[in-house]
């Protein structure tokens, strides 16, 4: 992808999700989220490591991390607004990115992050798009070894954006190479995510019998079980702690010399299990009462950073109970059929996109829907 124009002005990186206007342009007006789009704090943030909480007096117990409009400022000449179904065609200009006032988009990060002192790895970035024109909640995976361009550094990796410069630069990232506006962002690191599922008495998930046994094995291994029958390893549900949870979250397969266990797997596995774990405790809270939601949201709220603002949390509480019954959708970033492994002499074995222009028109009829036109 070539690079992009920069757009002079004052920078805002936050669209005006309630703006009726047919196109905004980039940064140039700030806008609020007053429409009520509860269940992305029950559902989303919650289940990756953010939180929601309903009384606004409480709010200053959640971990919010506010971000200046520079640091995630994108290169983009303008921003296009999304105000009715198939008013736009998902031909972009070079820098341009689309948005909906209809539809909130907010990157979920799951960070491996060891050393507390400096930006993690992100172990997984998932692109959530709460969708209130189709009532659907979307779940796009980004493979971390997909070859992409980097502002200001140059090709990687995508998750190598994340070590770099975090949440900041990987949301500017993502924008600059696939043209989808993100409004907000939600990090969660693996401690946090084993805190928040136990907060929640644990995740009930239909397993094979192949995933129950690398979760005890891992769990052995790693002196976490006495032995290998934390779980019984035949194909049905099973309730799962934190930790076993977030050994389910990052199962890839596993072989490693020195062992004689061996699971089959690789990172399109994995990332299929993390969508799946985000869409069961979705469906888990389908039956949950606003109440319910409060008084979870309300003990895992520290363990999240987020830039989500106070004044917009109070709001997206009000219609929680709507948006528990939005139906989950899933996507993964590359697609079938347009990517291939490759060896770069810096990055290593990568994902390369063969096809960058219909990746995105793909990922853009998948995010906004009827919303966009073929061209």
């Amino acid at each position: 992808m070539a690079g992009s124009k920069k757009h002079g002005g004052k920078s805002s990186n936050f669209v005006d999700i309630n703006s009726n206007t047919q196109v905004i342009k980039a940064f140039k007006k700030k806008g609020r989220i007053r429409r009520g789009l509860s269940i992305f704090l029950a559902v989303v943030l919650m289940i990756t490591g953010a939180g929601m909480i309903y009384y606004y007096n409480a709010l200053d117990s959640l971990n919010f991390k506010e971000i200046e409009d520079e640091t995630l400022a994108t290169q983009a000449t303008g921003v296009t607004s999304l105000d009715e179904p198939g008013d736009i065609n998902t031909g972009l200009s070079e820098g341009d990115l689309l948005s909906d006032s209809k539809i909130l988009n907010v990157m979920l990060f799951g960070e491996d992050n060891h050393s507390k002192n400096s930006n993690g790895r992100s172990d997984s970035m998932i692109l959530c798009s709460i969708d209130n024109r189709a009532k659907k909640i979307k779940l796009t995976s980004f493979q971390r070894d997909t070859y992409v361009y980097i502002p200001g550094y140059g090709n990687n990796k995508i998750n190598a954006s994340y070590s770099l410069g975090g949440a900041a630069l990987s949301i500017k990232t993502i924008e600059a190479n696939f043209g989808i506006k993100i409004d907000r962002y939600a990090v969660v690191d693996f401690d946090s995510f084993k805190k928040i599922i136990d907060v929640m008495g644990g995740v009930e998930m239909e397993l094979t019998a192949d995933e129950a046994g690398y979760i005890n094995w891992q769990m052995y291994i790693n002196k976490q079980a006495p032995d290998r029958n934390t779980l019984k390893e035949v194909d049905g549900t099973v309730k799962l702690t934190g930790q076993q949870a977030l050994w389910y979250a990052r199962n890839r397969g596993f072989a490693e010399a020195g062992y004689s266990v061996t699971y089959s797997g690789d990172d399109w596995d994995r990332t299929e299990r993390q969508r799946k774990l985000l869409q069961t405790v979705f469906k888990s809270l389908k039956n949950a009462n606003l109440a319910q939601i409060v008084s979870i949201v309300s003990e895992v709220g520290p363990l999240v950073t987020t830039n989500l603002k106070k004044d917009e949390i109070t709001g997206l509480v009000s219609h929680a109970l709507s948006y528990i019954k939005y139906d989950v959708k899933q996507y993964n970033i590359p697609q079938d059929g347009l990517w291939s492994y490759a060896q770069d002499p810096v990055a290593g074995s990568i994902i390369r996109i063969d096809d960058m222009e219909t990746s995105r028109k793909k990922l853009a009829k998948f995010v906004f829907g009827e919303a966009l036109k073929e061209t």
